[in-house]
């Protein structure tokens, strides 16, 4: 799923943001990019459960952090570094959502019920066992990639997250992570001819 939104709603959004209409702001972030940013924590977390703690953490961080929001990347790669930042937190220590928090709760809602089926854990296929038996970077790298079509130097800004402090430390990331994309296809070319799923000449 590529979400394409256009230029008028982007920019409106940073025109909220930039009069400090934050609440206005973060709700509009949630609803065009909710669903995407879901579809890529139950990539990462591997299951539904676990990926909707993380999106409540991340919109929990998006109301936080808007007021300090520097321009510096886009609103969309930035929402994808605080979701892989909450993915990471989560792991190393799960976060317990508080009761009350309504307006996070209607945003789980929403990107639930919008996210695509192929990407919900409850519909299988072999391509997407293949996805699965990868390493939590190496799916990420697939979805930021492929399925979100991110600008390579967004994806090295994502992966990287708070390190990416400076332009020589993105453009050696994004060194890495084509050369890391591309070894990664070439494992998965392997891995669906040996399951029958590609002929040998492909």
């Amino acid at each position: 799923m590529k979400n394409r939104m256009g230029t008028d709603r982007v920019q409106g959004l940073e025109d909220l943001i930039r009069k400090r209409e934050f609440d206005l702001a973060a709700t509009g972030l949630l609803e065009d990019y909710g669903p995407e940013l879901f579809g890529f924590l139950v990539n990462a977390m591997g299951n539904e459960s676990d990926a909707a703690e993380v999106f409540s953490q991340t919109a929990e961080d998006l109301w936080k952090g808007l007021p300090q929001f520097a321009f510096r990347c886009s609103l969309r790669t930035w929402l994808y570094m605080l979701g892989r930042h909450a993915a990471a937190r989560y792991r190393r220590s799960p976060w317990q959502r508080r009761a009350g928090e309504s307006r996070i709760q209607s945003a789980v809602d929403l990107a639930r019920t919008r996210t695509q089926p192929w990407l919900r854990t409850d519909v299988k296929d072999r391509f997407r066992s293949l996805r699965d038996a990868l390493d939590e970077e190496d799916r990420s790298l697939l979805v930021l990639r492929v399925d979100r079509d991110l600008p390579w130097e967004d994806v090295a800004r994502v992966m990287l997250g708070e390190e990416a402090s400076d332009e020589g430390a993105i453009a050696r990331e994004t060194d890495r992570l084509r050369k890391r994309f591309q070894l990664l296809k070439d494992e998965l070319r392997r891995r669906a001819r040996e399951a029958g799923l590609l002929d040998d000449g492909q």
